[in-house]
């Protein structure tokens, strides 16, 4: 580890990644310090080091997006552990976690949303089988779990079959659709949802448009799933209610649908979907899917 505190170090590291971002035409940096700092002790003083560590890495990044203005910097460390508010203040994104398994990215990406704006929070859409866990998920739900974040894809794409190419290809289109309101509306979550569920969404700022994800992460004992509040809606408006399943349809544990699940939205006001509630597909283990509203 390189004592950043020392000027001359801390001015030798800093012409070295200028160079290479200038020679190389670098506009992203992944920021990953993958090293526990333990109390150091700056040998020439005796004192702690974490403190000076910490603010001379500040600087640094200072200083490069003061000579690189267009330079992006991405924060991690052992899967974003360490987003602290002085790295918030000076990085483009984070990276909430070295696990892409959406099963654990559905808690993670939440977790991490309490805190920082979903538009900070590096979110992929891995291979099947997750690197970390071995676990293998369906393609909708690895895909519908990463919109909710600053997206990205994390597999290699010349390995997809057709139907996998178009899949992703309608993903990032829908991204593209629903960005302006992931990246800037009010993050809701219902507290009220059957055991092993996860309903959460966005919700814009004035209440005419919002996104929520329902996910079955563990078996539950119902059969079906009862009426499911929208939070977030206003309730003297009126809404539009309907599936978004652009990329693929998640596996279902019924026969079929609720009835008002069709071609056509649902139209009910606020004050039905925020407070009695709509009755939602029950889906299969480690699935998800799309709700989409819109104020008519």
């Amino acid at each position: 580890m390189l004592n950043l505190g020392i000027p001359a170090a801390w001015e030798q590291v800093l012409e070295q990644i200028s160079a290479i971002v200038s020679a190389a035409g670098v506009d992203f940096i992944k920021w990953d310090m993958n090293r526990e700092l333990h109390e150091p002790v700056d040998r020439r003083t005796g004192r702690l080091g974490v403190h000076a560590q910490t603010e001379a890495v500040y600087r640094l990044i200072d200083a490069l997006l003061e000579r690189h203005p267009g330079l992006e910097i991405e924060s991690c460390a052992s899967g974003g552990a360490r987003v602290d508010l002085g790295i918030a203040q000076r990085t483009h994104r984070v990276w909430a976690s070295d696990t892409n398994d959406p099963l654990e990215r559905q808690g993670i990406q939440l977790g991490t949303a309490a805190i920082l704006p979903l538009e900070y929070i590096g979110a992929h859409a891995g291979a099947d089988r997750s690197h970390t866990t071995g676990r293998v998920a369906s393609l909708p739900f690895r895909l519908t779990t990463a919109l909710f974040g600053h997206a990205g894809l994390e597999q290699d794409v010349t390995r997809l079959a057709a139907d996998e190419r178009a899949a992703v290809t309608a993903w990032a289109a829908l991204y593209r659709e629903l960005r302006p309101l992931l990246h800037s509306g009010e993050l809701v979550r219902a507290d009220a949802v059957p055991e092993g569920t996860q309903l959460w969404g966005v919700v814009a700022q004035d209440r005419s448009h919002a996104v929520y994800t329902w996910a079955q992460l563990a078996e539950g004992p119902l059969a079906n799933v009862p009426r499911v509040a929208l939070p977030g809606l206003d309730p003297q408006r009126r809404y539009a209610l309907r599936l978004r399943e652009d990329f693929g349809a998640a596996m279902r544990q019924s026969r079929s649908d609720p009835g008002w699940v069709g071609a056509q939205p649902l139209i009910a006001s606020g004050a039905v979907l925020t407070r009695a509630g709509v009755p939602l597909p029950a889906l299969g283990m480690q699935e998800a899917l799309l709700l989409e509203v819109r104020a008519v």
